[in-house]
């Protein structure tokens, strides 16, 4: 049975240069699951920036889609799995589906398609981490489908966190374990 990490922050808190420090540290074969996909310029740069502090003897697999199976394949290879991100895969499954869906139809297929990931990685035999972004604490946004992805987010970030057996905060690059402190740990989805 694998053991589950969530490591969350908000935009450049350090939450990635955590993780990537703390499944180092497990001295372990790493398999890195990468969720994004390069439509611009700005996430080109985010990505290289990611593959530059990357270890070369880190295998890579690209999952922007059915990272469930990325899973599966990492457990052949590695001993700790570090997936980066829950943010932008959540992201990349609200944007698959047909616009002609309701906003509860899509709710319940992205989150089939987390508990299908939360599942093969509790098959793990070792370790993963999961990143993810903290989007509930700035202003409402905007639009119907930015409200809906970060109403997704927060779900599923409430999700991963109950399966976690570890939660790190990253704020400032300062990471600070908080599933043990939580007053009510098993708490439900709100």
């Amino acid at each position: 049975m694998a053991k589950i990490i969530l490591v969350t922050g908000g935009a450049r808190s350090g939450k990635s240069s955590f993780a990537e420090r703390l499944v180092d540290s497990l001295a372990l074969p790493v398999a890195y699951i990468a969720t994004a996909e390069v439509w611009d310029r700005e996430m080109a740069e985010r990505v290289e920036l990611h593959q530059q502090r990357r270890p070369g003897h880190w295998a890579t697999f690209e999952a922007p889609q059915s990272a469930e199976q990325a899973i599966r394949q990492a457990a052949d290879q590695a001993g700790a799995i570090l997936f980066d991100c829950l943010t932008v895969y959540t992201s990349n499954c609200l944007l698959s589906l047909p616009e002609s869906m309701t906003a509860g139809q899509r709710r319940e297929q992205v989150l089939a398609a987390l508990e299908q990931l939360i599942a093969e990685a509790c098959r793990f035999n070792g370790t993963v981490i999961f990143v993810t972004n903290e989007v509930g604490d700035g202003i409402v946004p905007d639009n119907r489908l930015a409200r809906e992805f970060r109403d997704l987010a927060g779900l599923v970030n409430q999700r991963v966190a109950q399966a976690a057996d570890e939660v790190y905060l990253v704020v400032c690059g300062l990471p600070v374990e908080i599933k043990s402190r939580a007053l009510f740990p098993a708490g439900g989805n709100q």
